[in-house]
């Protein structure tokens, strides 16, 4: 089946382009881009790192009185950190094996 071709002053149809293509491209079935989701995730750990400072030194003052808390925060923030650390490393590693491509 072939397009008419439309009279003079008529707009073209346009092609439906492939999900990998044109503005949308890069961004999740969500709606949130990979730059947003990443900074999302930065932001979940500085929120983290506060609150488990913030609980530290309310322990130390003696305004709380559960260690237990006190570590599992500590210990969450240390994972989540160690976490983005290595996707950090994972990324950097593609970045430079994509760099190094010979076109």
């Amino acid at each position: 089946m072939t397009n008419a071709i439309p009279p003079s002053g008529m707009p073209l149809p346009r092609p439906e382009l492939s999900p990998g293509i044109g503005p949308t491209a890069g961004k999740a079935p969500g709606g949130d881009s990979f730059r947003d989701v990443l900074l999302n995730g930065l932001g979940e750990i500085q929120q983290m790192q506060h609150e488990a400072d913030q609980a530290v030194q309310q322990l130390m003052v003696g305004e709380r009185s559960n260690a237990a808390e006190v570590l599992t925060a500590v210990k969450k923030t240390e994972l989540a950190f160690q976490l983005m650390m290595q996707i950090r490393n994972k990324l950097l590693e593609a970045f430079q094996e994509i760099e190094n491509l010979r076109i």
